[in-house]
């Protein structure tokens, strides 16, 4: 079929009447299907159950250095959770702070202090006339909540297939004092599946920030979250990047075992330099006495070590191949050519991007609910839910089953079909 816009309106208003027939027999079909967050399937969860049997009432308790797991004490972890966590970011294990179980939770923190306390003896925020900061999209919809609720100002930095577009952050980094931080995802990001390139690493650990409390947050969440053994993206090593730039104190790391373990009862870690490692402990010695340092220990020792938890990762790698493909194959076949939308091909991490033609996102989000498929909301993957193009769309294909997935794949590109044709007929 040749290019939607090449045809005539003859032509599209003929392809409109087909595609709604066929729109009106998948919504006869009765089809419940999520596809709207980025969860572990169940098949994912039961695969990890093994953690349950490590300990029990006989179990040793006793962490490495002999701290007793189910006592007072250890606020930064047990030395072998901060060797295991470490390991996942490649930073040094005194480098790193291993907390609950929601990397999330830290990021809120961290801002929060931010605003009440300042950083490292800096102007709390909320004593400042104006708070910003940059926001890479699309993006993660997590992040640009936080930001929001503390009322800080937003400021869109369009991704390239390399990262974010430098040259943008770094006029505004380095030239605009209330900014003072960026959100980053710099491994398979949410929702395109980019890894930042070693150039664009070496510019973010190279800025010169006109504000001396900025800092990068850097959300490792998908470090270790390949799909292939053998088609693997790499990144440079952030904290030791800035460390040699002159920066060692512009980053904070965070990472968690949410996709890796079970997604409410994992561990989550900080890493960043001594400095601010110091200045974070004085406010969580009166946050808390300790984590939980028993599902620490669980976590450990059912791992053993990094290399363990590699082992584990390729049979989540294994679930989620066939599914991500599912839904690339359906897009090749369905929509390759027509000129009505681009996706991402992401070698990790949980997501692939949809941009559709510009002004039609919405429709096609809102279409396929009324089909009984239910997608992340359109305009999720930017600040204040507003995408300025009403284009780009996550798709989440983890949680449902492979079979289900194509169903809901069908249904998707039906539905962009349909509100592209629409959308062409009224130009």
């Amino acid at each position: 079929m040749k290019p939607y816009r090449e045809m005539s309106k003859d032509e599209l208003a003929q392809q409109k009447a087909e595609l709604t027939k066929q729109f009106e027999d998948a919504k006869a079909m009765g089809l419940k299907l999520d596809m709207s967050r980025g969860k572990p399937t169940s098949a994912q969860l039961d695969m990890t159950m093994g953690l349950m049997d490590v300990l029990n009432s006989d179990s040793d308790m006793m962490s490495m250095d002999g701290v007793d797991t189910r006592n007072y004490g250890l606020m930064d972890g047990i030395i072998e959770a901060k060797h295991l966590m470490a390991d996942v970011m490649s930073v040094p294990a005194e480098n790193v702070i291993v907390y609950g179980n929601s990397s999330l939770s830290i990021m809120y923190d961290s801002i929060s202090r931010s605003m009440t306390h300042g950083v490292m003896g800096s102007t709390p925020w909320c004593k400042l006339d104006q708070v910003k900061f940059l926001c890479p999209v699309p993006g993660y919809d997590r992040h640009f909540a936080i930001t929001e609720h503390f009322g800080i100002e937003m400021i869109l930095i369009p991704m390239t297939p390399e990262g974010p577009d430098m040259d943008l952050v770094e006029k505004y980094v380095n030239e605009d004092p209330a900014v003072k931080g960026i959100w980053c995802v710099p491994k398979y990001s949410n929702p395109q599946g980019i890894s930042y390139s070693d150039e664009t690493v070496r510019r973010f650990a190279a800025l010169k920030p006109a504000a001396k409390d900025f800092r990068i947050y850097w959300d490792n969440a998908y470090a270790i979250h390949h799909l292939y053994e053998d088609k693997q993206d790499q990144i440079l090593e952030i904290l030791s990047e800035c460390e040699k730039a002159g920066n060692p104190d512009m980053v904070y790391e965070f990472c968690s075992t949410s996709k890796i373990t079970f997604s409410g009862s994992g561990m989550a870690a900080m890493a960043s330099s001594p400095a601010n490692l110091a200045d974070v402990k004085k406010a969580l010695t009166l946050q808390t006495i300790g984590h939980d340092k028993v599902n620490q220990l669980r976590h450990t020792r059912y791992f053993k070590n990094v290399e363990g938890m590699m082992t584990h990762m390729k049979k989540h790698a294994d679930i989620l191949r066939p599914k991500f493909e599912a839904v690339l194959s359906v897009l090749d076949k369905e929509l390759g050519g027509l000129g009505i939308g681009e996706w991402t091909r992401p070698l990790g991490g949980y997501f692939i991007s949809f941009d559709a033609m510009e002004g039609c996102a919405k429709a096609i989000v809102g279409k396929c609910k009324e089909a009984g498929v239910v997608l992340t909301g359109a305009g999720a993957t930017f600040p204040y839910g507003k995408d300025p193009k009403d284009s780009n769309i996550r798709i989440a294909p983890t949680f449902p089953t492979s079979e289900d997935m194509a169903k809901a794949t069908d249904i998707f590109v039906l539905c962009v079909k349909l509100v592209s044709v629409e959308k062409l007929l009224q130009a």
